[in-house]
């Protein structure tokens, strides 16, 4: 049953990828395979760290085409091997609370049509957090990493 009191504050993406959620689960998990996909282009992610289980910390380093750099420290909060990855920014590491937490990152892979429905959603904590993600280009950023990383699972 879904709770349907609260408003939404939800930004998603889904697609289906033709490839098995195994792979799909490598590129969210491997950092040299996160490097390759994971900023949309020019943008690249120079440095990641991950440790792809519950309470394992993560970092990843953005780096736009002017040099300008947006660190990324977060938590996963559940990790099911090929299925599921949720994350999020209000801890850094360590259960340590964030400055500013911004969101809560939910990943999806479910098998169909002998490939993988992959869902990407980002659940804001507030309707002011959704909409300034929206603004910063959540939909064709989260889609062009989501070409990249459909380009790069075909490869693997």
């Amino acid at each position: 049953m879904t709770d349907t009191s609260q408003p939404s504050f939800d930004l998603s993406i889904t697609r289906l990828i033709a490839a098995p959620r195994a792979k799909l689960f490598r590129a969210w998990t491997e950092p040299a395979l996160l490097q390759q996909w994971f900023t949309p282009r020019p943008w690249t992610t120079p440095v990641v760290r991950t440790d792809p289980r519950a309470g394992g910390s993560n970092y990843f380093l953005m780096r736009g085409p002017a040099g300008e750099e947006h660190p990324c420290h977060g938590v996963y909060l559940e990790v099911v091997q090929d299925r599921r990855i949720v994350f999020t920014d209000a801890f850094t590491s360590a259960w340590v609370p964030s400055a500013k937490p911004f969101m809560v990152g939910i990943i999806t892979f479910d098998d169909e049509n002998g490939g993988t429905r992959y869902t990407a959603t980002a659940r804001h904590w507030t309707a002011e957090d959704r909409a300034t993600h929206e603004q910063m280009g959540f939909y064709s950023g989260w889609n062009a990493a989501a070409d990249q990383l459909e380009a790069l699972v075909r490869t693997l």
